[in-house]
């Protein structure tokens, strides 16, 4: 599309950041003058790609343990990260959340982005996890999704049921790491500039703008944030 804005997103269906990050740039993109020409690319990335879950884990547990700290702790951190959610009209109820490793969700969204539905899955799967506690690694529950964004269900069931588009959620990763992602979100506009972590909504307006104004330029990617906002890396959330 001629003069379009590409924004690439690094995120994983398991971090809340990455669904808070998701509301404050579509709350940046909604009052920005040409959201009509902007282009959001979903990018893969893992904060655990060897994760097994057991069916005793929860998430209270599982962040004391990764921590080293006790379950309060781990409460108090799980609590914020709620408030933090509805300040951004987010729903979490980390209490009903499975955990899940999300090669297979990844997977299906290469393929939802091949049918231009990648943002429509993406929102699926974040509010699947965080919202109503459902399962993202349960082939049947990521069949429904995709189905429900309108994806074919026999297409759907052919790339579940198979390591279709696994290199490319590896490539993803692997691009993460050579760019220097630490964590999620990471957000790059135009192969310019970079923003790291859920930044609040007008250091996203800003950039948007900057980069309007220079798309005729070419340069490398530069973070424009001096801090890294809220993100979860392989080590957690911060």
């Amino acid at each position: 599309m001629e003069n379009t804005l590409k924004v690439q997103i690094w995120s994983d269906v398991m971090c809340p950041f990455c669904y808070i990050g998701k509301r404050r740039i579509e709350g940046a993109l909604a009052n920005f003058e040409h959201k009509d020409k902007v282009e959001i690319e979903w990018k893969s990335f893992q904060l655990d790609a060897s994760f097994k879950a057991s069916a005793d884990d929860n998430i209270v547990d599982h962040l004391a343990v990764k921590y080293g700290k006790d379950k309060a702790w781990a409460q108090e951190m799980v609590d914020n990260m709620t408030q933090n959610a509805k300040n951004s009209g987010l729903d979490f109820h980390f209490e009903k959340a499975i955990l899940a490793n999300s090669h297979n969700a990844h997977r299906l969204l290469h393929l939802a982005k091949k049918y231009n539905l990648g943002n429509e899955l993406k929102e699926l799967l974040l509010k699947a996890y965080l919202t109503e506690g459902k399962d993202v690694n349960n082939l049947e529950i990521l069949s429904t999704l995709g189905q429900e964004v309108g994806l074919e269900k026999t297409i759907v069931e052919e790339v579940l049921h198979s390591d279709a588009y696994s290199d490319e959620v590896n490539n993803d990763i692997a691009t993460a790491q050579n760019i220097g992602v630490q964590g999620v979100p990471f957000f790059v506009f135009d192969n310019k500039y970079a923003i790291s972590g859920a930044q609040p909504e007008e250091v996203f307006m800003e950039t948007l703008e900057k980069v309007w104004e220079e798309k005729s330029s070419m340069s490398n990617v530069k973070v424009v944030n001096s801090t890294e906002g809220d993100s979860c890396g392989i080590d957690g959330c911060d």
